[in-house]
């Protein structure tokens, strides 16, 4: 089964990390990243770039609404994803909790819904 991994982090407090901390991370998110390719779980994933380049999209009545920013207001803020393949939830948890962010924010554990296209 395959899950989503959201990993949460509060951007200003990030930013505000000493740049050496956060090239620590990176590495231990390539180390991450090389183990779960090894293992087999991993499907894809990403990094996002901040909130302020990312632009809402609403459709109401028939009119599109876009706005600059995320969604919602929020202390955390989505940072990055991995797709995963895990035999069931307790192994993706297993799996997101050794991503290095889970340490300074959080990772949500999400399945992925399959429908069959018809």
């Amino acid at each position: 089964m395959q899950y989503l991994l959201l990993i949460y982090h509060n951007e200003q407090q990030t930013a505000a990390s000493a740049a050496a901390a956060n090239g620590d991370m990176r590495a231990e998110y390539r180390t991450f990243t090389e183990s779960i390719a090894k293992s087999g779980h991993y499907k894809g994933g990403n990094a996002l770039q901040p909130t302020n380049t990312a632009t809402t999209v609403r459709v109401r009545n028939g009119k599109r609404q876009a706005t600059d920013g995320p969604f919602a207001e929020a202390r955390e803020q989505l940072g990055g994803y991995y797709l995963v393949d895990a035999k069931d939830l307790d192994e993706a948890i297993g799996i997101a909790e050794r991503i290095p962010g889970a340490r300074i924010g959080s990772i949500e554990v999400r399945p992925v819904l399959t429908v069959p296209m018809s």
